[in-house]
């Protein structure tokens, strides 16, 4: 059972063994849908495989949603705590993730250039970015879309990296590229406490999932209207905050809707849970066969078709019964903890992961003699060391997670709730009684 505290109360609140399952595979499939393309091996099945790798973002989106409601509301569906403790807390949890991949990345592409193990690697730059569209003038022109940021441009981005707010940049991700989606979960934070409470208190949960989802839909409708699927657009669509958005409110909804279900007794029927598998199914079957026909297809599928089968997989990891044994459980949380890193890292590893690979299939004997010589004799990448890369990946995420982050979340709320406490204490005392 997860805990949290109210009113100096412990307040226990049922865990989800299937959602911190579904948390860590989410973190996977982002790794291999990011990566694989690499290997040349993989240029033809895996697009298959990795083409949908946008559903693990929006599914994460919406878990988020379902698990903030189940932990931060109560039974009244009020929150239990007041809105700045929770936002601390949330702050706490995302800061350190976001500021070190922020710092391994920047360091990662400084060291790069100087060793140049590839051809290419003398160019890599921090500075560079590609414009983000989805039409076919990157294959058409690749370099079209290559933009190098100027030193205003790079200040200007560094200073939205700091401040989580790099995800309202629509023309290019920076830096990191996967970490606009901390950004991006930063801003659903800020407005769960003044949300959340009220989709809860919704009784019509089906309507509003139904509404919600044709809200999502109306951006990329006027996106394939109006536009050549350029820039901004493109970017805005991808990762706007605010567009992004009805993805964390359905899994609100959807929690209201477990919610209410379990306090009726109601539970799933064997065709409910066929229906939910066929939903599931279908979507993915479709998005498999369509995403490659039409550039509309892949704005429809990233902004809202695919939400009915992210919610259906939530419901249905709901179902999952909790293990017996206790090392599953744990192992269970630590995996599903070290999810958001998977997200944020993984960019960063992978670099140093194929370099490493590249140098050891070369002439690393050399290296003891001949730095420079064994970088120049470095060779390929092989598919069949992926499974490598993904457990490495999987293993420094868990160790970030509980050794670096989880003492700098600690450290930041001992600090700013203490502080927050001594606010509180001093307005009591400077209000009068009534």
């Amino acid at each position: 059972m997860a805990r949290c505290i109210a009113d100096g109360r412990i307040m226990k609140k049922e865990r989800f063994i299937g959602l911190e399952w579904m948390r860590f595979l989410l973190g996977l499939y982002i790794v291999i849908f990011h990566t694989m393309h690499y290997y040349p091996e993989a240029r033809g099945w895996g697009n298959y495989v990795s083409q949908v790798g946008f559903f693990s973002t929006s599914a994460f989106f919406v878990l988020s949603g379902f698990l903030l409601a189940h932990v931060y509301l109560n039974d009244n569906n009020e929150m239990r705590e007041p809105a700045r403790s929770f936002m601390i807390k949330r702050f706490s949890n995302l800061y350190p993730i976001h500021i070190g991949s922020f710092l391994l990345t920047i360091a990662v592409m400084s060291i790069i250039p100087y060793l140049a193990i590839l051809p290419e690697d003398a160019k890599t730059s921090a500075l560079f970015t590609i414009y983000d569209v989805n039409n076919d003038l990157g294959q058409t022109d690749p370099n079209a879309l290559h933009h190098f940021m100027s030193g205003g441009e790079a200040t200007l981005n560094v200073v939205l990296n700091l401040l989580l707010l790099h995800a309202w940049n629509p023309l290019y991700l920076t830096f990191n590229p996967p970490s606009w989606s901390i950004s991006t979960l930063f801003f659903f934070y800020l407005v769960f406490p003044f949300v959340a409470p009220r989709l809860m208190r919704v009784r019509r949960s089906w309507r509003a999932l139904a509404v919600t989802m044709g809200i999502y839909l109306i951006p990329p409708l006027l996106v394939i209207a109006f536009t050549d699927y350029g820039m901004p657009e493109t970017g805005i669509l991808h990762r706007n905050p605010i567009i992004r958005l009805p993805e964390f409110l359905a899994g609100i909804l959807l929690c209201g809707l477990y919610a209410r279900r379990r306090s009726q007794g109601r539970t799933l029927t064997r065709n409910n849970i066929w229906m939910l598998v066929g939903i599931i199914v279908v979507s993915i079957t479709a998005a498999e066969l369509l995403l490659p026909r039409a550039h509309a297809w892949y704005y429809l599928m990233h902004n809202g078709l695919l939400l009915p089968a992210q919610l259906s997989l939530i419901y249905l990891c709901l179902l999952v019964p909790m293990p017996r044994r206790e090392w599953v459980r744990r192992l269970a949380g630590r995996l599903g903890g070290a999810s958001l890193p998977m997200f944020a890292l993984h960019v960063p590893l992978y670099i140093i992961f194929s370099r490493v690979e590249r140098v050891l299939s070369g002439d690393p004997a050399m290296c003891l003699s001949s730095f420079r010589g064994c970088l120049d004799a470095a060779g390929g990448i092989t598919i069949w060391l992926y499974p490598v890369f993904l457990l490495m990946t999987v293993i420094l995420c868990v160790i970030f997670q509980e050794q670096f982050v989880v003492r700098v979340r600690n450290w930041l709320q001992r600090h700013l709730l203490h502080r927050e406490r001594k606010s509180t204490h001093a307005d009591k005392m400077a209000r009068p009684e009534e």
